[in-house]
């Protein structure tokens, strides 16, 4: 008996055997001010601002991009900031701003500076930095100050070796800033300084979230000290940490979660291969503490 094709099946067979990737189609730049095309660059213009293409410099001092104004995104499109070629005693800064509000760093690969991002100045407040990878910074990948500023789902990868400042950390913020959701593998104090491997420091924030980021592989140096989170609560600001995975090679003078003040409180965080696992933070309950 005949039977009528199915038209689902038609429709099937007439189909390209090969799919465009939609996961791979190109950038749109529909909503790009301008575009950085070379380093260094000074942004003056609010707006957004776009890369096309991968760019370095071999400055080792002054910044890679400047940003002279207030309310400015950076759409890097996934494209690289590289300074490497300046070496391990570069002094240069990636992406810099002093005493403005509202800046935006997102998909961003940004490497080899002294300083990968820095926000501050006592004007600052209300930056976003999301999304991006930050990878061979020499002494601190990401520095942000200022009330009502995001640092989050950043990938922080291998921040250390400056011949210039031998501590290292993945992330400093200052004021209520949200550190969230962030990843942290590999933060290594410069061999012969005897200095610090810090994956987060955060100082007088009164009001911010350290929360879901996953922190490993810290070295310090010698007799210098790892911490895995650092909340420098000495006036006993009330700031969280809470969900953050920290995990090192237990060694001596290793601090997973360090508070200075109880206000500082600690709650369902997974601890462990620290001499100390928690020191001076405020037990909420949850925490998962294993040697």
């Amino acid at each position: 008996m005949y039977q009528r094709p199915c038209f689902f099946a038609l429709l099937m067979l007439s189909l390209p055997l090969f799919l465009p990737d939609v996961a791979h189609a190109a950038e749109s730049y529909d909503n790009c001010t301008g575009f950085i095309t070379s380093l260094p660059t000074t942004i003056s213009t609010q707006g957004t601002w776009c890369l096309k293409q991968d760019l370095n410099t071999a400055i080792t001092s002054g910044n890679a991009i400047t940003v002279a104004t207030n309310n400015v995104t950076i759409d890097c499109n996934n494209f690289k900031v590289g300074g490497l070629a300046a070496g391990a005693g570069t002094q240069a800064y990636g992406i810099f701003a002093s005493d403005k509000v509202n800046i935006t760093v997102r998909r961003c690969n940004i490497r080899g500076f002294f300083y990968g991002t820095a926000f501050g100045g006592a004007l600052s407040g209300g930056h976003v930095i999301e999304g991006n990878r930050y990878n061979g910074n020499t002494f601190v990948a990401v520095s942000i100050r200022g009330d009502g500023s995001v640092v989050r789902g950043n990938v922080l990868i291998d921040t250390g070796g400056s011949t210039a400042a031998p501590s290292a950390e993945a992330i400093q913020a200052f004021n209520s800033v949200d550190v969230l959701d962030n990843s942290i593998s590999g933060v290594a104090a410069t061999t012969g300084g005897g200095d610090n491997a810090i994956g987060i420091y955060v100082g007088t924030s009164p009001a911010g979230s350290i929360s879901g980021n996953r922190i490993h592989d810290l070295v310090k140096d010698g007799s210098g000290y790892t911490y895995g989170i650092y909340a420098d609560n000495i006036s006993g600001e009330r700031m969280t940490l809470r969900d953050n995975d920290i995990t090192a090679a237990a060694s001596g003078n290793s601090y997973g979660m360090y508070c200075v003040n109880t206000a500082a409180r600690a709650k369902n965080n997974v601890v462990g291969g620290f001499t100390t696992l928690m020191q001076g933070c405020g037990d909420a309950g949850g925490n998962d503490l294993v040697p």
